[in-house]
């Protein structure tokens, strides 16, 4: 069945709080995404970010985001009020997240709730706490222990921590009794307004898109509390960290740093990890993205250490065995394969056997060669098509940055040469959802026509990313009326 959706992180939705959240807000994105003749929403991961403040390097796998807790639902339950949410400095701009204010400011304003949440009188909170127990303590306890080391890297705290000691964790939850519950608080109210959230877009005819990167954070409680999962030596240093080789784009190649998977380990286990990781995923999701899956054919090992990713090497991964497993053990599980990049026939190969839907990106479809399988042209049914992903320049954006040779190409196949730059846009989209791909997803930057300055994400920086965000009465309803008449005119309504 055609369907289309809009990528539009949680971050971005407007607020009074400095970054998106759970508020009336995003439930109006869902009455607008419905209007628009939509049938997904896809986000980025709903983690929590620490340094660079990419989603894509969180505390946790399972965890979520406490920025994206709407105070306003604790100003109903009477455990904020408007006046201490007024009273914080949120940043100066409706149109960028300023990282550091809100950091400084929400979790003042959560501990605040906190002292006053009684959770003896909660029985949906005693709950949670048994039917996530598996991640939510080794997480509650990891964040407890790195706020009191000064928030360092679990590798630079005492040995006996770093190296879980049982004597040392068991001091450490005494110690730490308060902050581990705070931890827990703010896990308890995220996934209960997410689950508000996910179940008012699903009974309004909206399915959710997540996101699932391959790897986690060496920063992170899953790296520190299962040290076993990973390719780490005695003392839990990595023997070596993900990224990718030397390429056109970049002379040293990515340095991403992730610890990699012990993937013989993985497979003597049954998998059993990356089920529980992928059945969370499809608990708080419909259909998750995972993130460079050609990873799981095969993955680049960097010597630890190195500062560039120059001498790195290829390793096989655990092919579609694991996939097999998740089937089997996730029927319905729903999954796009980031199949994006240099691809080997393996990679080509294995995609195809596992039946997930590969992504189509156009702004990587107009090349020197004119033959790209990118191009609509050469689009199968069982693929999803975007204008541009979180990691590209806006459309708007792009079409300004093009050599002369890609610019005529693009033009010429969207019969858009003489066309302003916001018809040049809409005429990349036309592309994109006029598609015989099962399922078309834009930016809502595209369908808003923004330049460069609503760029999400440039790989390999630090300091500019993941700050745009949607001001108010920008997705207005003439856009929604013009998208979903496009939608209609090539049958993706749902």
């Amino acid at each position: 069945m055609r369907a289309s959706g809009i990528l539009l992180p949680i971050s971005s939705i407007p607020s009074n709080y400095g970054i998106g959240c759970f508020s009336k807000e995003a439930y109006e994105i869902v009455n607008q995404l419905v209007r628009a003749g939509q049938k997904y929403w896809q986000i980025l991961p709903l983690g929590p970010t620490g340094y660079g403040d990419s989603p894509y390097q969180s505390f946790s796998t399972f965890a979520g985001n406490p920025y994206f807790i709407d105070p306003e639902v604790l100003i109903n339950e009477g455990l904020l009020t408007e006046q201490e949410c007024r009273s914080y400095d949120w940043g100066g701009s409706e149109s960028y997240v300023d990282y550091e204010k809100v950091y400084q400011s929400r979790f003042l304003l959560l501990r605040k709730a906190f002292y006053r949440y009684d959770s003896s009188r909660d029985p949906e909170y005693d709950r949670f706490v048994r039917n996530n127990s598996h991640w939510l303590e080794d997480y509650c306890l990891y964040m407890a222990i790195k706020e009191s080391q000064g928030g360092v890297s679990w590798i630079q705290w005492p040995r006996e921590l770093r190296l879980r000691s049982p004597q040392a964790l068991e001091q450490a939850r005494r110690q730490l009794d308060e902050e581990i519950r705070f931890y827990r608080f703010q896990q308890y109210w995220f996934f209960k307004q997410w689950c508000w959230l996910k179940s008012y877009a699903n009974n309004s005819g909206l399915k959710i898109i997540g996101d699932v990167p391959i790897y986690v954070a060496f920063d992170s409680a899953d790296a520190w509390a299962q040290p076993e999962l990973f390719q780490f030596d005695d003392e839990n240093l990595p023997k070596g960290v993900a990224g990718c080789p030397p390429d056109a784009f970049s002379a040293t190649g990515q340095l991403w740093g992730n610890p990699l998977y012990d993937w013989e380990y993985h497979e003597k286990t049954g998998y059993v990890w990356w089920t529980s990781r992928m059945k969370h995923c499809m608990e708080i999701y419909d259909m998750v993205r995972i993130d460079h899956f050609r990873g799981f054919d095969e993955y680049y090992s960097i010597p630890f250490g190195d500062e560039t990713a120059e001498n790195g090497h290829w390793e096989p991964g655990p092919g579609l065995a694991l996939f097999d497993i998740l089937k089997s053990r996730l029927p319905g599980m729903e999954v796009i394969a980031e199949d994006l990049g240099l691809l080997t026939d393996s990679v080509v190969q294995m995609v195809q056997d596992s039946g997930f839907p590969g992504m189509k990106v156009l702004q990587f479809a107009f090349d020197d060669t004119e033959r790209s399988t990118y191009l609509p042209h050469n689009h199968v049914k069982n693929c999803v098509v975007y204008t541009g992903t979180h990691d590209n320049e806006t459309t708007r954006g792009w079409f300004g940055n093009l050599n002369d040779h890609d610019l005529q190409f693009a033009q010429n196949y969207t019969d858009s040469a003489d066309k302003g730059e916001e018809e040049r846009v809409w005429a990349l989209i036309r592309a994109a959802v006029s598609s015989v791909a099962d399922l078309a997803v834009v930016p809502i930057q595209d369908y808003l026509c923004l330049g460069n300055e609503a760029r999400m994400n440039e790989p390999s920086t630090l300091g500019n990313n993941w700050k745009w965000r949607l001001t108010r009465g920008q997705f207005d309803e003439k856009t929604v009326a013009r998208i979903h008449d496009l939608m209609k005119l090539y049958g993706r309504l749902p």
